[in-house]
């Protein structure tokens, strides 16, 4: 499965399972203006291990701002709950996934639906800047922003597009993103799993408090990430990564396998 609105742009990915794994399928998401790219090495090493594994590519993103600034929130998790949906109808067990933004939109996804379990590396769902909260009004007085960055990052950089400005239109979107996720927590019963990075300049801590304070599953692990910045999937702590959530997904597939012949 590919799509792209840019030639030789980012893409949506998609895997076939095989092996003892081809009936577990697990949905990822990126984050919020960046594409599959920055999940691409968790993806290929999960598909490596045989489950079944896609990535959408959310609207507006993977081309440039000016893209992004005419889709809502509401646009992005519909397309990862799509992917979801068609995953899950051809495979046994689902589990979703996703990287700062696309924690959040899959921590809704895992409140409306019943989902084998949920992996998220930095979910976001606060934000550092406190003038957020007036965005609403913000977006009318100022079009864009200059986007988060680290400073002296270690992770790899992607090509997601051109988003060298933060259209303030959709870090609304994002603000209504984050509340709805954060309200859905208490619905999520399947087990979860978050890895956190101890250098985050994107997503501050007061979003796992959030997390472990109302999330309604009774399995919850915190992972931490020492050695990696926000994009920890292509950081110095990505093999944790890799290790924990295979192990994760497997098993709770195997749980799954088991109360269904019981």
């Amino acid at each position: 499965m590919t799509e792209s609105s840019v030639p030789g742009g980012p893409r949506a990915f998609g895997y076939a399972g095989h092996g003892d794994n081809a009936r577990t399928g697990i949905v990822l998401c990126h984050g919020f203006t960046g594409s599959p790219l920055s999940i691409m090495p968790w993806a290929e090493h999960l598909a490596a291990q045989g489950f079944a594994v896609t990535v959408p590519l959310l609207p507006g993103h993977g081309t440039h701002w000016q893209d992004l600034a005419r889709t809502s929130w509401k646009d992005w998790y519909g397309a990862f709950e799509h992917s979801y949906l068609e995953l899950a109808g051809r495979t046994s067990r689902c589990f979703v996934a996703g990287l700062s933004m696309g924690g959040a939109v899959a921590l809704r996804a895992a409140a409306r639906h019943p989902v084998a379990g949920v992996a998220v590396v930095n979910p976001g769902l606060s934000f550092y800047d406190r003038r957020v909260r007036y965005i609403g009004a913000l977006k009318h007085v100022m079009r864009t922003t200059v986007p988060i960055e680290e400073e002296n990052p270690t992770s790899e950089p992607t090509d997601d597009g051109d988003y060298s400005r933060t259209p303030l239109a959709a870090v609304h979107e994002l603000k209504k993103l984050f509340r709805s996720a954060s309200r859905s927590l208490p619905a999520i019963t399947a087990p979860a799993l978050v890895f956190k990075s101890a250098q985050d300049a994107v997503v501050p801590p007061s979003s796992l408090a959030m997390i472990s304070k109302r999330i309604g599953s009774r399995d919850l692990r915190v992972v931490p990430l020492p050695h990696s910045g926000h994009v920890a999937t292509l950081d110095l702590d990505a093999p944790l990564i890799l290790e924990e959530s295979t192990a994760f997904f497997l098993r709770h597939a195997a749980h799954r396998v088991a109360s269904e012949s019981s």
